[in-house]
């Protein structure tokens, strides 16, 4: 059978990370391991229009990927100092679903390393398994493409230079590693739900790839926030196809149309909320759950319930406070009070060195100016949020509203 001309487009969607983490286990190196594998969808395209395409298209990528590793080292000399590191081949190995998802839990603790510091770990695996651009870990980070890209590389140097193991943690370990591993979860996910480029809000394969890793920690490790980032995320992406109308434009939680939200979705995360808040204590992925939960159970937008939205920010904020978190609190605010309440709150917040470039703080600012009736104040935030973001749908949305006013 001739693979269709799409065939490997979708397949590098959906399978190049978990065949990349197959070949770093392999390979036992991440630039090799990369290389290796654009070569193996290199060989595809030219061999399976002839051909046709195998029975098991992921393991003959990671079969190919494997030899083409073998011929750089040997091409570069360098068999020897690499021989330690390398697994042999079998002709026998099948590498079948389970055992490649393995590969991408093993990957995700790799670069989760306590030895790593905590910036290197989370562009470490937005880069190397979740395959952002630098440019995109940079945005979903906050930081500056060239700080992210120095970061990438000193991590892989010292992944290799102290022989860092490829492999889940002992069970005595894991509770210590977990923070870390919930927060790049976490990150993959918003990175999938909103991504920051392009002309789709939803990035699927992300989102799938984090609702998967947060399966697999909920049966390695079987406790509360780990329960509650799965309810979390579950959600959340119950909403997906309500955020994008049929003309590619935004659509806010507002405006969304909530019969199409995935009520199966909904159900299965309140089933992993009300486990993770039987354990204490409750924390941070959970108390976001709960808020998910309010936003998921209410009919229509007047029945949300923004008093126990604001009151459960208010313990997010306690706890954890972030500029971030205090911003979403303010408009919680403005929607249970006043719009002008909820300025107030955005307006301490204005100079804050890790808001003064997000968009979504002058987003919020301009809709609550146009609730206000505050028109001018209103396009001039809507314009300053336009030239701070990159991603289409976000654009058209801002553009719209400013046709609006």
């Amino acid at each position: 059978m001739r693979p269709k001309p799409s065939l490997l487009d979708a397949l590098y969607r959906t399978h190049a990370r978990r065949v990349q983490a197959t070949l770093i286990r392999l390979l036992g190196d991440f630039e090799l391991a990369e290389e290796a594998m654009q070569d193996a969808f290199v060989a595809a395209a030219q061999q399976w229009p002839a051909k046709g395409a195998p029975d098991n298209p992921q393991a003959w990528l990671i079969r190919t990927g494997y030899y083409c590793g073998i011929d750089q080292i040997r091409r570069r000399s360098t068999a020897r100092r690499r021989a330690h590191l390398l697994l042999p081949m079998e002709e026998t190995w099948e590498f079948d679903d389970v055992a490649i998802a393995d590969d991408s839990l093993r990957l995700l603790f790799t670069c989760c390393h306590p030895s790593l510091s905590i910036e290197a770990r989370l562009a470490l695996t937005l880069r190397e398994m979740c395959g952002l651009t630098t440019e995109q870990v940079a945005r979903a980070l906050l930081m500056k493409p060239s700080t992210v890209a120095q970061r990438i590389v000193r991590a892989k140097r010292k992944i290799r230079d102290a022989h860092i193991p490829y492999a889940v943690p002992a069970p005595e370990a894991l509770p210590e590693r977990l923070p870390d591993v919930l927060q790049i979860i976490y990150l993959v996910f918003n990175e999938g739900y909103s991504s920051s480029s392009g002309t789709a809000v939803v990035d699927i394969s992300l989102t799938r790839e984090a609702l998967r890793l947060g399966e697999e920690l909920a049966a390695l490790l079987p406790q509360g926030e780990v329960f509650g980032l799965l309810a979390l995320m579950l959600l959340t992406n119950a909403r997906r196809d309500a955020r994008q109308d049929q003309q590619g434009g935004l659509v806010t939680l507002e405006a969304q149309n909530r019969r199409l939200w995935h009520q199966k979705e909904i159900h299965t995360g309140i089933e992993w909320l009300e486990q993770a808040l039987a354990l204490t204590p409750v924390g941070f992925y959970t108390l976001q759950a709960s808020i998910a939960a309010v936003h998921a159970q209410a009919h229509d937008p007047g029945q949300t319930d923004w008093a126990r939205v604001v009151r459960l920010y208010d313990a997010l904020c306690r706890h954890y406070p972030s500029p971030v978190l205090t911003l979403n609190r303010a408009v919680a605010v403005a929607m249970h009070d006043s719009p002008a309440t909820g300025l107030s709150l955005l307006d301490e917040l204005s100079h804050h060195p890790q808001l003064s470039r997000y968009y979504l703080l002058y987003a919020a600012q301009a809709d609550l100016l146009r609730r206000q009736g505050n028109n001018d104040a209103a396009r001039d935030a809507y314009q300053k949020a336009l030239t701070l973001t990159s991603q289409y749908p976000e654009k058209r949305f801002l553009l719209d509203r400013l046709t609006e006013l």
